[in-house]
């Protein structure tokens, strides 16, 4: 039954927002988690741990999420498991996210020079030591832009669960334009609340950048 489109199918869109906020929030802890343990293995001194920290990047970056999303959904039940849309979501964009923020963090802590490393070393540091003291205040400055914005990338992202199901802003606006029949409408929303969760992120990001003197 098509209905006209009212404000609380408005209501509706603005609260599916809380669900694109949530995946993202999970999606990029689990992922920061990851990521950080991919950036120590893609710096770490020993080869083996740099190829396996390089066989996990490439081969999630050479995937696509949707690949991933459907292995945990659809994937998993083929052998008896059944898994949740918030489960494969969470998962999913958990490893996608954990590939490209430890690549973005290695090549923070690679841009830091040398002798940064020597001079802690000088001082007596261990290799944790330097890390923590001299190498990754440093890095942070760099990782912000990055990290931020892959942060706006991954919200947008989060889109693509709705082909599993995760009802989020993307899949709530599906929902409305079959009940409405007014797509145009309905997807301008949608891309007006995307662009007020992203753009309140990059203004944030430039204010942190000027702040923490990223450029020097």
């Amino acid at each position: 039954m098509i209905r006209d489109l009212s404000y609380i199918d408005v209501l509706y869109l603005i609260a599916a927002m809380r669900w694109t906020l949530a995946l993202t929030a999970i999606a990029f802890l689990g992922g920061g988690l990851v990521g950080i343990v991919v950036a120590l293995l893609r710096t770490a001194n020993w080869a083996p741990l740099r190829w396996l920290g390089a066989i996990y990047v490439h081969g999630v970056q050479g995937t696509p999420l949707l690949a991933w999303l459907f292995v945990f959904f659809f994937g998993l039940s083929i052998v008896g498991i059944t898994v949740s849309p918030w489960l494969a979501a969470a998962a999913a964009y958990s490893i996608y996210a954990g590939a490209f923020l430890g690549e973005i963090w290695r090549g923070c802590l690679q841009a830091i020079a040398r002798t940064q490393w020597e001079a802690g070393a000088s001082l007596g540091l261990s290799t944790a030591q330097q890390l923590r003291y001299v190498i990754v205040p440093q890095a942070v400055r760099i990782a912000i832009p990055p990290t931020v914005g892959f942060l706006v990338q991954l919200i947008k992202n989060t889109s693509l669960a709705a082909v599993i199901g995760f009802v989020e802003l993307t899949r709530e606006g599906q929902l409305t334009t079959a009940t409405t029949f007014r797509p145009f409408t309905v997807y301008l929303i949608v891309a007006a609340l995307y662009f007020a969760l992203c753009f309140p992120l990059t203004r944030w990001s430039r204010r942190l950048e000027g702040r923490l003197h990223v450029a020097r």
